[in-house]
This record gives C-alpha cells, sequence and structure tokens, in this order.
C-alpha cells in the first residue's frame, strides 16, 4: 500500500545507508530525504583505521554505495548540511543556516563522536582523532611526514591505528590506563594475548598509565606521562572511547540515557520518530535489558530494522552483536553480548595466537571471541544464541567439535 509520508533520515552513516535501502525493499514509496553533516554518501567507516589508513584503499574504494546509487531508489541526498535544531511538534528539522525541512517520520541516525580529552597541550597542531573520513585524510597525511607515533587510548580504534602506523614503519607508542589492551570490551586474558602481539609487531606500551600533558612549540613534540615519563612524538591519535550523538535532542521531548531510548522496534516514545546505530540504546528482547553497540554490523541491521517498523511491519530487533577488528595479520572476531561475565575459557595456541574464547555468566555462554580461527566463530555463536550451558572443560578441550555441541545445546534451551 502507498505511504505517502516523507521521512528523513539524520545521519551519514551505516545506520542511515540500512535504513535508506530497507525503506525501499520493504516498498516505502513516500519521499525519503538522507542529511548527513558529512559531504559525501555513506561509506565503510571501520576501513578508516586499516585499509584507508595504510593507503590500501581510496576514498571512493570504501563508499558503500556510489552516489547515483541513491538517486535510482529515489532518495534525495543533503550532503555537507549540519542539523542545529528539531522541533518534534512542528516535525521540523532546522538545517544550517535557518532552512527548515518538514517530516512526517523522522529516523535518527547520528551515530557517535570522540571522547575528546581536556588536557594541557592537547590543543596544539599534531593532535588527532579519527572517526571521520575527513578526519583519516587528515591523519594519513600527517602520518606520511611523522615518525614517532603516540597512541593515546588502546580500545579498538586506538589498538587499528597503532597497527596500522607501525606496518607503515612508524615508531609507535600506545598508552592507556588499563593493564591490558581492550580490556574492557575483552577481558584481561584475551587483552594480554593482544598486548603480546603488539609487542612483537615493534610497539612499545606503557599501560596502566596516563598522559598528564603534551608539549611543543609549533606543534606536538613530546608527552608527559603522570609517571613523570617523557616520549618524544611528532603525531598523537586519541581514541578514548566515544559517546552517542545526542546533543541535538537535548531538551527535544525524547528520552535521553546513554544514547536515545527505543523499544525493540527501534521506536521512540515519541510517534513517529525512530533511532538506529550507534546513538540508539535498545531494549534487547531475548536477554532482558539494554544494549547500546558501537559496531558497523549492528548499525547495518538496526537501521534495516527501524526501515521496516517505518513501512509497517516491525519486527522485534534482537541480534547477537557481532564485530570484528583486523590488526597485522591477526584476524578477531566476537559474537555475543557485553560483559560482566564470571569466567572466560580458553582454547587453542595463545602464543601462535590461534584462540577461541569463551565468556560465561552464570554457567551461560554470552559471548565467544575467536583469535584467527574463524571456523569456531559460527558454532560458538549459535552456543551464544542457544543461551547454552556447556561445562567449561569441554569448552577449553581443543579436541572438543564445537558444531556437535551446538544441537544438544539448542535441545536443552
Amino acid at each position: 500500500m502507498a505511504d505517502p509520508r516523507p521521512c528523513v533520515i539524520l545521519g551519514g552513516g551505516v545506520a542511515a545507508y540500512g535504513a535508506a535501502e530497507a525503506l525501499r525493499a520493504a516498498g516505502y514509496d513516500g519521499p525519503v530525504t538522507l542529511v548527513s553533516a558529512e559531504p559525501v554518501v555513506p561509506y565503510d567507516r571501520p576501513a578508516l583505521s586499516k585499509a584507508f589508513l595504510q593507503g590500501q584503499k581510496t576514498a571512493e574504494e570504501i563508499l558503500l554505495k556510489p552516489p547515483e546509487h541513491y538517486q535510482r531508489l529515489g532518495i534525495e541526498l543533503r550532503l555537507g548540511q549540519l542539523a542545529t535544531a528539531v522541533d518534534l511538534d512542528r516535525r521540523e528539522l532546522v538545517l544550517e543556516p535557518g532552512e527548515r525541512l518538514p517530516f512526517a517520520v523522522l529516523l535518527i541516525a547520528t551515530g557517535a563522536e570522540p571522547v575528546r580529552l581536556r588536557l594541557p597541550g592537547f590543543d596544539v597542531p599534531g593532535v588527532r582523532y579519527l572517526r571521520s573520513l575527513a578526519d583519516a585524510q587528515a591523519l594519513r597525511e600527517d602520518l606520511s611526514r611523522a615518525e614517532r607515533v603516540l597512541v593515546v587510548g588502546c580500545g579498538f580504534i586506538g589498538a587499528e591505528v597503532a597497527a596500522s602506523a607501525r606496518t607503515l614503519g612508524k615508531q609507535v607508542t600506545v598508552v592507556d590506563p588499563l593493564p591490558v589492551p581492550l580490556a574492557g570490551p575483552l577481558g584481561e586474558e584475551v587483552g594480554g594475548i593482544l598486548a603480546e602481539v603488539h609487542r612483537r609487531h615493534g610497539v612499545e606500551l606503557r599501560l596502566g598509565q596516563k598522559v598528564a600533558e603534551l608539549r611543543g612549540h609549533r606543534s606536538v613534540e613530546e608527552a608527559v606521562l603522570e609517571s613523570g615519563e617523557r616520549i618524544a612524538c611528532d603525531l598523537v591519535v586519541v581514541g578514548v572511547g566515544v559517546r552517542p550523538a545526542v546533543a541535538l535532542f537535548q531538551g527535544s521531548g525524547l528520552q535521553i540515557e546513554n544514547g536515545i531510548l527505543v523499544d525493540e522496534h527501534c521506536a521512540t516514545g515519541v510517534p513517529g520518530v525512530y533511532a538506529a546505530g550507534d546513538v540508539a540504546n535498545w531494549w534487547h528482547p531475548a536477554i532482558g535489558r539494554r544494549l547500546r553497540v558501537e559496531h558497523f554490523d549492528n548499525a547495518a541491521q538496526q537501521g534495516a530494522a527501524a526501515a521496516r517498523a517505518i513501512a509497517g511491519n516491525p519486527q522485534p530487533y534482537a541480534p547477537v552483536p557481532y564485530f570484528w577488528s583486523d590488526q597485522y595479520d591477526l584476524n578477531l572476531q566476537y559474537a555475543g553480548y557485553p560483559g560482566p561475565w564470571d569466567q572466560v575459557v580458553l582454547r587453542g595456541d595463545k602464543a601462535a595466537p590461534s584462540v577461541t574464547a569463551f565468556y560465561l555468566r552464570q554457567g551461560v555462554v554470552e559471548a565467544v571471541v575467536t583469535i584467527n580461527r574463524p571456523r569456531e566463530l559460527r558454532p560458538g555463536r549459535r552456543l551464544v544464541e542457544a543461551r547454552a550451558r556447556v561445562d567449561p572443560a569441554v569448552l577449553a578441550d581443543p579436541s572438543t567439535d564445537l558444531r556437535a555441541l551446538t544441537q544438544p545445546a539448542r535441545q536443552a534451551e
């Protein structure tokens, strides 16, 4: 059935892309406008810290689809246009320098923005953050001239930038207050494996430490740690996390708590207003709690789920979250729910590394991580989907065929 309601998608990331595609696939034939502050169509953001930064791909090669694809779908693109206000009562989006864009349906896909450090010296030239294509282009240019790179923060962005910079032959030092890289999302055991990988590739790790200030005259020259250690550097990359981009919606009437609160259909409490991707904190019906996930796969799927709801076919959005990371020749894949966990079970060879890790809470497999063992991801993911209870000794035994565990696990569930 024809739906003439004008729909505005606010955001230019993969959630916006997934929504635009799915709206048309679901038969939504009303006007659709995609508004993005970035001057380019949606692109593969995870590639920025890896293939793009290393010069293996161009900006054109990381576009999800070329601009003419959106024209074929009848999607109006409003690129390089900043939204400055939203009026949910009047159903209008205000664009710089004052244009009012009406909508009947609004999908918020504004994503997340980097947390910026407010420390002495972090405003000098030579300090970079990485979120957008423009950020990556500037960082790639800086890397072509830099010799000594300091990475502040060793989450996914920090770890991947460190690996890319080292691959390009730069001297790299990483500073992070946690005892191992990625301790938050992966735990100390798996984080310890990643630490050894980076050390083997020549990265200097300063773990359990913090930067107190940066120093330099015309540009950054050194970092001073809280311990007093001084580290020479001519480029600093900060990767200390992101926060949901919700500033535009403060006071709008939407519920905001670690993102915009939505239900299992991506709907807010305001009729006709939806949210998807990194900005959305949604109710996950399979696990009975809220999640906000900051990864490509979730954003793409959730954008599509929101689109189906807009088109009149709402279905509960209840995926097992998935993400991946490539660092040097290491491939890491994760499927599951975030912690806390009370037990981590490893199988494989940590030294290689070739490892699968299972994260358990009260005996239930909540997540699985594979490092250079991609074949074990699918059966591990099925254990997560089944909310399986498996003897930790069986999981740890390298002779156990994980595929044989999935059917009994489902029957037990």
